[in-house]
């Protein structure tokens, strides 16, 4: 396999997955484990903990198209100040090889790119699990993200209502948590959108979730959140672009996908709910009404 910078260690080992040996795949379930922090030791710490070799450790990142193990943990390091790069930085990097054609160009082209990267790594059976669990009115839904991603968090919760019941939106702040974990139980479900400088209290309420025995979908980067370790279904999403900011382009196709998909999956109950809240906005008068 030839290295791609268009692809974190992360995708490399999963599109690597079963072509490695059972020694192999113990030490990429370590670094998968706690990535990208856990393989950053040395090869003898790695393979100590992993519980293989140091050859197995130089075997396998050569498997993924490095020289050896240091430029595998070089690519690492690189990630990892990726992922937490804050937006000065980010625009700084961005702007010393900026390219001359105009920034709608280039955002466009960034944006397209994302989308290709990422449809090419998403795995159809994993949209259509989540698409049949979230489909699924026996299962209550908690939806929750970030200083940024709560937004997206209430969007996919916004439609999700209309789709079905039994919907929680969580607040953004880790005091009022206790209570809405509180009321989980086990087989619901909890959506969380986490991109890069993730959050701890996100990290956090994914623990006690699951917990609870709850299962958990993530919507992150291609880096991916430390809250893939508690969660069962994990979407990694392209987010770079030429600002100082994530793009949030993919994440929202991804999840009007999804709305698409158990809204299809759920229509007779779903046409239903939509007619009675159409009658509702009526009396409520809210949209403006031509004759």
């Amino acid at each position: 396999m030839t290295q791609s910078r268009s692809r974190t260690l992360a995708e490399l080992i999963r599109e690597s997955f079963d072509e490695l040996t059972r020694a192999e795949r113990q030490l990429a379930n370590l670094i998968l484990e706690n990535y990208p922090v856990s393989g950053m030791g040395s090869i003898t710490a790695i393979a100590k903990a992993s519980g293989v070799s140091s050859p197995t450790v130089a075997r396998m990142a050569r498997k993924l198209g490095f020289p050896g193990f240091p430029a595998m943990q070089a690519a690492l390091k690189d990630e990892l100040k990726a992922t937490i790069s804050d937006p000065i930085v980010k625009h700084d990097q961005l702007a010393e090889g900026a390219p001359d054609t105009h920034i709608l160009n280039q955002f466009a082209d960034a944006v397209l790119e994302n989308m290709r990267q990422s449809l090419k790594r998403i795995d159809p059976a994993l949209f259509d699990n989540v698409v049949a669990l979230l489909s699924d009115s026996g299962r209550a839904v908690h939806v929750t993200g970030g200083r940024i991603t709560h937004t997206i968090a209430r969007y996919f919760f916004t439609h999700m209502q209309v789709i079905r019941s039994g919907l929680n939106l969580i607040d953004s702040g880790s005091n009022t948590w206790p209570h809405y974990v509180l009321n989980m139980n086990a087989g619901d479900i909890l959506v969380v959108f986490d991109i890069r400088r993730y959050e701890h209290n996100l990290i956090r309420l994914a623990e006690m979730a699951s917990g609870r025995g709850v299962t958990i979908v993530l919507f992150t980067d291609q880096w991916g959140s430390p809250v893939a370790k508690h969660a069962q279904h994990t979407f990694n999403l392209r987010i770079e672009v030429p600002s100082a900011w994530d793009s949030s382009v993919t994440t929202l196709f991804m999840v009007e996908a999804l709305l698409a998909a158990i809204q299809t999956n759920t229509w007779d109950e779903t046409r239903g709910r939509m007619k009675t809240l159409e009658q509702l906005f009526d009396k409520t008068k809210l949209f403006r009404k031509f004759s």
